[in-house]
């Protein structure tokens, strides 16, 4: 019994130093920039309340008077965003995405509170810097980053909030993915999207595969199903990571029908 107690004692202090790996996939390297891609932009540099200071970029659409405020999944960087940047611009929207801390040329190491400080920074940068009216401001979060972006719509109101690939928490996501290890480990994280999408009180849209072998489906529909009134659900088609690019042409078009009817 001794040993087994050990044993397990053990067990919780390697994975809770090992989790962070495990959540947090960081590329430094930015292998290319919106110019590559034939569209203007600005390098916006900011700092959280916390003084760490990040690194974004800002892609204007001429004439548009909304803002999509992106918050990318755990892997990579904002280098690693072409078709889903490109698609926002095509549907009217200047876009802001900035690059979590530890990612890309943002400073410090990512960890769960740092992230939601990181979006509140970026929302201050749009609605007090760039002078974005609130009420202009579409707030959107792919896989993790659908976690960021429901915690930071759920403290401001924006005009519309989009949620694609998500999970409901990550406690959620550990008993259904790690089924026997979650019960025996401490859960380090908790990115509790079905807990803030119940404090959205403005248009939200979640879109997701059945498909999806990284986040499962019926973990998405929680949050649908926990979100307020108004709601809309759009089935995609597809794996986790190229979904949205296999869903197409009916991805652009249902977020186009979405964002004309706000």
């Amino acid at each position: 019994m001794i040993y087994a107690v050990a044993g397990l004692l053990l067990l919780n202090v390697l994975m809770y130093f090992q989790q962070p790996q495990i959540i947090f996939y960081p590329m430094s390297e930015l292998y290319q920039t919106p110019a590559n891609w034939g569209l203007e932009y600005e390098d916006v540099t900011l700092n959280t309340v916390d003084d760490v200071q990040l690194h974004g970029w800002y892609i204007p659409k001429r004439a548009s008077e909304r803002v999509l405020l992106f918050f990318h999944g755990n892997a990579g960087n904002i280098s690693h965003r072409r078709e889903s940047i490109e698609t926002f611009h095509r549907l009217g929207l200047n876009v802001f995405i900035i690059d979590y801390r530890g990612y890309g040329q943002s400073k410090g190491k990512p960890n769960e509170q740092g992230l939601y400080q990181d979006a509140t920074a970026a929302w201050r940068y749009l609605t007090e810097d760039k002078g974005f009216d609130p009420e202009n401001v579409i707030i959107f979060g792919r896989s993790l980053g659908g976690a960021v972006a429901a915690k930071l719509a759920s403290e401001v109101e924006a005009r519309g909030l989009i949620l694609e690939s998500t999970m409901s928490s990550a406690r959620d996501f550990a008993r259904d993915v790690f089924k026997i290890l979650s019960r025996l480990v401490v859960i380090r994280y908790d990115f509790n999207t079905a807990q803030h999408i119940q404090q959205v009180n403005y248009p939200v849209l979640v879109l997701h595969s059945p498909d999806d072998e990284i986040m499962p489906f019926h973990l998405g529909k929680k949050v649908y199903e926990l979100a307020n009134q108004p709601k809309h659900f759009v089935h995609m088609r597809g794996d986790h990571n190229y979904g949205f690019m296999r869903s197409q042409p009916e991805y652009q078009q249902e977020l186009d029908s979405w964002l004309k009817s706000l």
